[in-house]
């Protein structure tokens, strides 16, 4: 599988590969298998507003975000994909998801996002909140009430699960709900990378669906 490359203008690129083969009722379950997932992510989420937190500084007396912190906010988004991967924000992979923050260009579900040279000191005072306020709206939607880090509950879970029921009697995921599922995914990962002060690129307001980001070759199945 390649590995994600991120450019200045889409920083942040997400992609996902629905499995061939895709069990009709292990779907039933995964909410106790990722248990384990979710304790850690409790966790590491703690750290990544910690760490957002020195960034803004950093940021505000530097223009840079430091490398360490940025990769490990990268790895956590990347563990909390996965995860959502697996569970109920796409039920796309039966394959587990690894306990890692770093990349694993052969898991179906993988996110990069570009690291940047410099950042603007004055948009870091306002993009985690004013600038962002449209799209918290538009992903409120998206998430629901509730959540673990960026996904559990809302729009997203429901199509999820819409699809595994039609999985469980037909044996099959249907592709148009997997291509809006991971649109609706790509959004919030962009905006989840905005408001970390990662990027200083605006998300688009635009459903891009489909397991690659735009221009790039689908790849169907693992």
């Amino acid at each position: 599988m390649t590995t994600l490359a991120g450019t200045p203008e889409r920083p942040v690129r997400v992609s996902a590969v629905l499995d061939a083969q895709l069990s009709r009722w292990l779907w039933l379950v995964k909410w106790v298998l990722a248990i384990p997932h979710y304790v850690v992510l409790c966790f590491l989420w703690i750290a990544f507003t910690v760490v957002s937190v020195i960034a803004f500084f950093a940021i505000l007396f530097t223009e840079r975000y430091p490398r360490p912190l940025f990769d490990f906010n990268v790895g956590v988004l990347r563990w909390s994909w996965r995860v959502a991967y697996y569970s109920y924000g796409a039920l796309g992979t039966d394959r587990y998801p690894p306990f890692s923050l770093g990349e694993k260009p052969d898991y179906p579900a993988r996110l990069d996002v570009e690291y940047p040279e410099r950042l603007s000191r004055g948009l870091v005072l306002v993009k985690w909140w004013l600038l962002a306020i449209p799209h918290y709206i538009v992903i409120g939607f998206f998430l629901g009430g509730r959540h673990l880090g960026w996904w559990e509950g809302g729009l997203i879970t429901v199509l999820a699960v819409i699809a595994a029921v039609a999985l469980a009697f037909t044996g099959k995921y249907p592709r148009g709900l997997f291509d809006l599922v991971l649109g609706l995914n790509r959004w919030v990962l962009r905006v989840a990378a905005y408001v970390a002060l990662m990027t200083d690129s605006y998300p688009p307001f635009r459903l891009d669906m489909g397991g690659t980001e735009p221009h790039e070759p689908e790849v169907l199945t693992t």
